[in-house]
């Protein structure tokens, strides 16, 4: 079973699942939200937001496949694109992180390593862009009473941040805020190439002459 990794872009945001591509928790503030739902234009505010996301900053998402059927996906923007930051009483994030926010993978395929992997792309993505660190807001005690009647969650569980490396920078007993130093990812890529260089100084390649038989 493949796996691949791809932006998210308007040809494929269709691609999220359902409950994903009309939900708008993060790309619209708390009252926006209510009447966006109201008049049942959630996915136009969706598109409206991941197309200036793209165009003002740059790639915002990526998708998970498991060969040919997409099984996961990640959102992230600057905190200034993020205006259900501003509700957590954690914020502000950091002026020098990318937030964290939209995060998803089928239940049936969870426990295999797709969060892993999608936290890995941002890291790559925004690492080779220069940002400095990722932070997301993440629940602490999730539980039925924060998710929808499909029992699906915008926030994403603390513990599985800290599991793929954040650390709490701003502790909170439901809404702790974490964070990614990407730095890290980038002296580790200088240690990697230090150590193969110290290695291949140290073979020594024979220049001899092969001997020949004789018939």
């Amino acid at each position: 079973m493949s796996r691949r990794v791809v932006g998210v872009t308007l040809d494929n945001l269709e691609q999220l699942p359902k409950h994903c591509r009309r939900c708008v928790y993060w790309e619209l503030a708390p009252h926006m939200k209510a009447q966006a739902e109201e008049f049942g234009q959630t996915e136009v505010e969706k598109e409206a937001w991941v197309s200036s996301v793209l165009l003002e900053w740059g790639s915002c998402g990526r998708l998970i496949y498991s060969d040919t059927l997409p099984v996961g996906f990640v959102l992230y923007a600057p905190p200034n694109a993020v205006p259900r930051a501003s509700a957590f009483p954690t914020s502000p994030p950091s002026a020098d992180a990318v937030l964290l926010t939209g995060f998803h993978v089928l239940p049936e395929f969870r426990g295999g390593g797709l969060g892993r992997t999608l936290v890995q792309a941002v890291a790559k993505d925004l690492t080779r862009r220069g940002v400095r660190a990722i932070e997301a807001f993440g629940d602490a005690s999730p539980d039925d009473a924060g998710n929808d009647v499909l029992g699906h969650t915008c926030v994403v569980p603390a513990d599985f941040l800290t599991a793929v490396g954040f650390k709490t920078v701003r502790p909170h007993p439901k809404w702790p805020r974490l964070r990614l130093e990407l730095r890290s990812a980038i002296s580790w890529k200088a240690d990697v190439e230090a150590a193969l260089e110290r290695l291949l100084g140290q073979v020594t390649i024979s220049t001899a002459e092969p001997s020949t038989a004789r018939a």
